[in-house]
This record gives structure tokens, C-alpha cells and sequence, in this order.
């Protein structure tokens, strides 16, 4: 028999990981009524058993020569966003690439530390909407109400490809993970991510051979600035491959898997790279290493959001929420939607950002409570003292480049209203019917930064500090827009410097005071809006 939890809260929050607490600790503290609702008995379930191999690829740098904790969180990956200045991770490891025990430890903290209202080992069948909200099933046929809902389940189900026999194969999520169980064996891995290059560099020294095929190219983070492609520390298979060491990268699709009475393979691959060459190729073990998709299965056919990217996401508005499923918003990694393989929304140090963000969202949506900010004088100086010092400080817009930026808001005669991290596209819905012109400020590559070798010397790059040629920069540097009567006025990018410090009177900040004052002189009038 069901048992209803009557109370209608304002929030309903499923899943328990870094997203969650975020969400719940910032939500708690606004006074909202919420629960998170785990399915596991304590925090963080997933990187109890993900990465597989331990060790996190989000870097926990201890010691950056500053005191300064905003600087700090730039190079601090697994700390979530706290009032309380020792809630960090660098207080759980010391390591660079640290154990992933080390944030399941964390994140129970956390959670203890603000006494967040989780509901463990409850686990979503079933989402229905009605015109009240949201009802939300149980495994234990509880029923648990709210206005809204937030889903922050990240990537849950395999992201298993269409290929006959596949089924046969091991997957990441099981597989061994002790490499003596490989010895001498001949070994398919599908897939060209960090989880299959961390599988396949487990391998090199006891495999006979191994070749890890997908039908795209590897892309290397150092060379497109994406911090989900694959990373360095991932990458010592791509040298026993370039060095003829037995093992191989394979170009091109996997037609079939099929597993023979005795237990080996036979796997027919179509190589792109070779006149589309069909070869029939053997193996002992196939290791299935394609990622996750969001797990919409529990959701009623009617309040179901709309799926994209291949059915792995919920397709978001700009403010985190179902397209078509009013009230349904998305924290954590299912906020990549947004940016997809672009900036850092699938990590902890990119979506801590955007959860604050939502949490203002919320405020200002469905509390009446307008986005925090500060008034300052609106003369050209003024504005660009309060740029420079947010570029040369702040962590969310340089995790969320181009994402995330901060918003100033100019109405004619009055003070200028600063916002800060709101979401670039949110800001720009937000802010059309607004009678103020508005400036973004983001921090951005240059648009082909992923174009060219970022080691070839050959390769001519825009001077540091260069004014004139500040706009061709590529690599990560200030960039301020004016916007009004729903145009683009006006651009204005800092010039590049290497070691992020966009402070200098002449280079940096009397570029953008001028910038500011031939902006502010040419207003669209109000006809235009």
C-alpha cells in the first residue's frame, strides 16, 4: 500500500551527489522547503565505484603562492561553494590527481556539516507532473510532493552503442580492474574517452596487445582547452601505440562483437581511415568504454522532458529547465546541455557555478528575490575598475569561459547595477525587456584556439599585452559586449597576458575606460528598443 508524504515542499532534489549538496546547502540557506531525495546510503554513490581506477582526473593544486580564496578555487576542482572557509577539499589530499575515497569522504562531510535534509536509501521509480507540481515514487511506494523539481542524478545509464552482439562484451562499469586478470591476452577497448584510455594504460604491461577503437578522432584537452577530452595523464597508451609497442588506436566503426563457444571474439571493424576496409579482427576480451546518458525511464510519458545529443541529455532552457516540462529544472553535469564538450559544465568545478546560478534563478523566478548586486557609478573608470578586479579574481568565469559571465546593467541616469556569474545566454532572455543597455564579461579562448598545435612553435600567436591585437587573441583573456535594443553594440577583448594579470593602467584598463565611454556616447535610442 502507498504511503504519502503529504507536506508539498518548494524543491524536490534527486540525487545526493556534488550537485545535490550544492543545490540543497544554497537552497536551505535561501529558507526554502526541500528534500534530497538518494537512492544510495550516503552521499556521492557514484564516485564510491567511478573512475574505476581511483584516481580523479579534476586536479586539487595545494599551493598556488596566494592566500586569496577565490583565486584559489581556480586551481581547486572538487571543493564545492561554502560559507565556511574550511570546508575545502585540499584538506582531505594533498595529491594533484587525488583518490576518489578522498571525495566520497568529502562530500559526507558536507553533508553532515549543514545538516542537509536527504532522504538515503530512496530510490525514483516514478515522476509524475500534475498542475500542482510534482509527485515522485519511491521504491518503497512513498510518495513525495513539491512545486519543483531538480534533477541531479548526472549520467547514470551506460551509454552502450547500436552494435549487433554487443551485449557480450564487458562493460566499465564491471569489468576487472586488476591487470594480472589480462595477462598475455589480446584486448578490444570501444571507446576513445578518459575511461577508455585509463582502462587501456592499466593494461600496458601485462596485455599482449590492445587496440582502442571509436569511430572519431582523439581529441587531446591540452589542444581544445575541454578538460573532458583526453587528458595527459591519461595518454601514456597513445605513446606505446606511436612507438610500435604492440598496441594500436583503430580509426572506424565496430560492425559486430560475436563470442565464440571457446570465449574469444571475433569483431568485424570497418576502418575509416583505409577505404572503409571491412577486416575481421580477434580478441580474448571486448571492454566497452562509450560513457553515460541521462536515465529518463522513471518519468511518466506525459512529463517527460525532451532528449538530445543521441538521447543523453534533457534539452535545457538557458535557465536550466525542461523545454517542455515547466518546473523541471537540471543541476550538475546534466547541465552540459548548455555547453556541450564546449567549457566545464559536466564538472564539479564548472557546475558549482551554475548551481549557484540556478539557486538565483529559483530566487528570482519563483521567490521574488532579484539577482544580488551591487550599484557603482556608471562613468567609464568606475566601470572598468570593477572589471578589472572581477577578470583578475574571480574562479567562475574562469571555469565557465564563455559561459558564465558577469552582467552590468547601465539605465540611463542612474547608478549601474553589477551582477555577477550569471549564465551569458539567461542574462541576455532576462535582460531584452529591460529598458537598461547591459555588458557582458566573460573570459574566453580565441575562436579557433583548438585549431592548431598549441606546441608548434612555428605557429605565430598574438604578442602578451598587445592592444591592437588583443581581438585575434587565443588564449583565455577577457572579452566585455554591449548589448541594447536587443543588439550587439559593441566588443571589447583585453589583451592576452601570460599570467592572467589583466591589471596594467596602460594596456589593460585605459583600453577598456575608453571602450566604455565610446559605448556609453553612443546609446541606441529609445525608438530602437
Amino acid at each position: 500500500m502507498n504511503s504519502t508524504h503529504s507536506e508539498r515542499l518548494d524543491y524536490l532534489v534527486v540525487g545526493a551527489g556534488p550537485a545535490g549538496l550544492q543545490l540543497g546547502q544554497l537552497l536551505q540557506a535561501a529558507g526554502h522547503g526541500y528534500r534530497i531525495l538518494e537512492s544510495g546510503h550516503a552521499p556521492g554513490t557514484f564516485f564510491g565505484t567511478f573512475p574505476r581506477h581511483r584516481k580523479l582526473i579534476s586536479i586539487n593544486k595545494v599551493y598556488n603562492g596566494t592566500d586569496d580564496p577565490e583565486l584559489n578555487l581556480r586551481m581547486d576542482w572538487n571543493s564545492l561553494l561554502s560559507p565556511d572557509p574550511h570546508l575545502l577539499f585540499s584538506r582531505y589530499s594533498k595529491r594533484y590527481f587525488p583518490h576518489a575515497d578522498d571525495l566520497v569522504r568529502y562530500l559526507a562531510d558536507f553533508a553532515e556539516a549543514f545538516k542537509l535534509d536527504i532522504a538515503y536509501d530512496t530510490r525514483v521509480v516514478r515522476i509524475r507532473r500534475d498542475e500542482d507540481g510534482f509527485t515522485v515514487t519511491d521504491q518503497h511506494g512513498h510518495e513525495h510532493r513539491a512545486r519543483r523539481l531538480i534533477m541531479a542524478t548526472g549520467l547514470t545509464r551506460p551509454n552502450t552503442p547500436d552494435i549487433p552482439g554487443i551485449e557480450t562484451a564487458e562493460d566499465y562499469s564491471v569489468v576487472s580492474v586488476d591487470p594480472e586478470d589480462f595477462t598475455d591476452r589480446r584486448v578490444l577497448i570501444i571507446g576513445k574517452g578518459n575511461s577508455a584510455l585509463e582502462t587501456a594504460d592499466n593494461l600496458v604491461e601485462t596485455a599482449a596487445v590492445i587496440h582502442v577503437a571509436g569511430p572519431h578522432s582523439v581529441r587531446m584537452a591540452w589542444n581544445s582547452h575541454y578538460v573532458g577530452h583526453l587528458r595527459a595523464v591519461n595518454n601514456n597508451f597513445l605513446d606505446t601505440y606511436q612507438l610500435k609497442s604492440q598496441n594500436a588506436l583503430l580509426d572506424g566503426n565496430v560492425l559486430s562483437v560475436e563470442k565464440d563457444p571457446d570465449g574469444r571474439y571475433r569483431v568485424r571493424f570497418s576502418f575509416s581511415r583505409a577505404d572503409e576496409v571491412v577486416k575481421e579482427l580477434r580478441y580474448d576480451r571486448v571492454i566497452v568504454c562509450t560513457g553515460f546518458r541521462f536515465d529518463a525511464s522513471v518519468f511518466d510519458p506525459a512529463s517527460s522532458p525532451t532528449l538530445v545529443i543521441d538521447d543523453r541529455f534533457a534539452a535545457l532552457s538557458p535557465a536550466y529547465e525542461s523545454v517542455n516540462v515547466p518546473g523541471l529544472y537540471f543541476a550538475g553535469t546534466l547541465m552540459q546541455q548548455r555547453d556541450f564538450k564546449k567549457s566545464t559544465g559536466g564538472f564539479i568545478h564548472g557546475f558549482r557555478y551554475a548551481v549557484r546560478a540556478l539557486s538565483h534563478i529559483l530566487d528570482e523566478r519563483h521567490h521574488e528575490q532579484p539577482w544580488p548586486h551591487r550599484r557603482l557609478e556608471s562613468d567609464p573608470a568606475a566601470l572598468a575598475d570593477a572589471v578589472v578586479d572581477r577578470v583578475n579574481r574571480s574562479s567562475a568565469l574562469w571555469q565557465q569561459f564563455g559561459v558564465i559571465g558577469d552582467l552590468i546593467v547601465t539605465p540611463p541616469g542612474e547608478p549601474a547595477r553589477y551582477h555577477e556569474e550569471v549564465p551569458v545566454a539567461y542574462a541576455h532572455e532576462r535582460q531584452l525587456p529591460d529598458s537598461g543597455d547591459y555588458f557582458t564579461v566573460t573570459l574566453e579562448y580565441g575562436p579557433d584556439h583548438d585549431k592548431v598545435d598549441p606546441f608548434d612553435i612555428t605557429v605565430r600567436r598574438t604578442a602578451q599585452n598587445s592592444v591592437d591585437d588583443a581581438f585575434d587573441a587565443a588564449y583565455l583573456h577577457p572579452v566585455i559586449r554591449h548589448h541594447g535594443g536587443g543588439e550587439l553594440l559593441g566588443t571589447h577583448h583585453m589583451a592576452e597576458n601570460l599570467e592572467n594579470h589583466w591589471d596594467h593602467p596602460e594596456v589593460h584598463h585605459a583600453p577598456l575606460a575608453a571602450f566604455f565611454a565610446r559605448e556609453q556616447a553612443r546609446r541606441p535610442s529609445p525608438a530602437g528598443r
